[in-house]
């Protein structure tokens, strides 16, 4: 098939591309980057904004179904900064798949989507979305996700897919971040400890995303509905914080805090950042003390179901993947021994 992907130059995005190329699929990639890697593996690498509709409208010309990953994600900055990336970015691509006549929208959405700061345990998708939100992130793809569904009709058949903590090699968000914190010295264990959290290893994202769209047209089972998307093996989370670190060669998270300390800290961080101005994310905020303390994980019964999704790379099998993939990344830092 004809594909577009959004965000084709981003850690999912470059996934699903290679992924389509390596079936035989005829793929264009829509970035902000240039990215010779995959033109040199035979993608059309387009180059623009999601912001720009007239960009937008034409990297969906002549295209049969459209990947929609491209977003701005983070747990901090002004609302506007997730506003137009997330919401007027997705209102581009909804009028550009119907303009140029695209039959197929897969869009990436979140489990944050419904995160109301609170445990969630094996919750589906009758979960509703919460009355407010405690980022802006959350908030503006939860308002993205209402558009995709709400366009779902006769002439273009849409679906939301929410994998939750994507993470392996070539990850440039989750793991990265995890390792700076703690080989800082800055990453405290939050609350209590044991709630348990799904994450989902980037190929069976992949696999979600292409089983979605082979089985996505007007009036289709999976039309105009959303899913949560995960490896299907809820873990305590700092039990899987310590096992990405140990991949990376990093020692485990001793020290700890109280859930109403880290939020407090939070709100703390946050009100000098907006006094002064300050660049860069705070080290903790409200919403990041509420996602490390509490559990979140989710049924994905439905996927199985209806995609026929099944998770076949396991959190162990992932977690070999990623310590030899950072194994390799740190050895071709290193510096060559002297002659």
């Amino acid at each position: 098939m004809k594909a577009l992907v959004t965000g084709g130059g981003g850690f999912l995005g470059k996934a699903i591309v290679l992924a389509l190329l390596g079936r035989g699929d005829s793929v264009r990639s829509f970035a902000r980057g240039d990215y010779p890697e995959l033109v040199s593996l035979g993608a059309d690498v387009v180059r623009g904004d999601i912001e720009d509709a007239a960009s937008v409208r034409a990297a969906c010309r002549g295209v049969e179904v459209v990947f929609h990953v491209a977003a701005k994600a983070g747990i901090w900055g002004k609302r506007e900064e997730f506003y137009g990336p997330n919401v007027r970015g997705t209102e581009n691509v909804l009028a550009a798949c119907s303009s140029e006549g695209v039959s197929r929208l897969v869009f990436t959405s979140s489990p944050s989507v419904v995160f109301s700061g609170k445990d969630i345990e094996g919750a589906d998708e009758s979960l509703p979305y919460p009355g407010s939100y405690h980022s802006f992130y959350a908030e503006t793809k939860a308002l993205s996700e209402k558009l995709v569904l709400a366009a779902n009709g006769e002439r273009l058949a849409t679906v939301a897919l929410r994998p939750h903590l994507i993470w392996g090699p070539g990850d440039n968000h989750l793991v990265p971040r995890i390792v700076a914190r703690a080989r800082a010295g800055v990453l405290r264990r939050i609350g209590r400890g044991d709630n348990k959290v799904d994450t989902i290893y980037v190929d069976n994202a992949v696999s979600a995303h292409l089983l979605a769209a082979d089985r996505l047209a007007p009036g289709s089972k999976v039309a105009g509905n959303a899913y949560f998307l995960s490896n299907g093996e809820p873990r305590p989370l700092w039990e899987m914080i310590d096992r990405i670190l140990a991949a990376a060669g990093v020692p485990p998270v001793e020290r700890s805090v109280s859930h109403g300390m880290a939020r407090l800290a939070g709100a703390t961080f946050e009100l000098t950042h907006k006094l002064l101005g300050l660049a860069g994310e705070p080290r903790m905020t409200r919403f990041l003390a509420d996602e490390l303390a509490t559990s979140h994980w989710f049924d994905i019964s439905a996927a199985r179901r209806d995609l026929d999704y099944k998770p076949a790379v396991s959190i162990d099998e992932g977690l070999v993947r990623l310590e030899a993939s950072l194994r390799g990344s740190a050895a071709m830092r290193a510096p060559s021994p002297a002659a």
